[in-house]
């Protein structure tokens, strides 16, 4: 009898400017059998990691260090429309929510 594959694990790409919550949250998703394709903390260096990674995946901080998540989330969709990209952030006001939304984040 053939065993059944198993799904890829799902590839994530974390941005966040704090080295702590980069670790943690990739302690967490590793724990759920996905896979951590790189991380960044600036906008310039998330843009050529995701690009460069090809994630399913890119969990995304509002505030970086030196710019925006928001900068990111742009300039990645127009390069890559299928990447997804999930906001984890403090900043969950109306405002940041119509704006990432907007934008194409989930």
């Amino acid at each position: 009898m053939a065993m059944p594959e198993s799904a890829a694990p799902v590839k994530v790409f974390l941005v966040d400017d704090s080295a702590m919550i980069r670790e943690r949250v990739a302690a967490m998703l590793a724990a759920s059998a996905m896979d951590v394709v790189g991380h960044a903390e600036t906008p310039q260096t998330s843009i050529e990691g995701i690009l460069a990674a090809h994630p399913d995946v890119v969990v995304l901080d509002v505030q970086l260090e030196g710019g925006t998540g928001l900068e990111v989330l742009r300039a990645v969709r127009r390069v890559d429309p299928g990447i997804a990209f999930v906001v984890f952030s403090n900043n969950a006001g109306p405002a940041y929510r119509k704006r990432y939304l907007g934008e194409g984040a989930q």
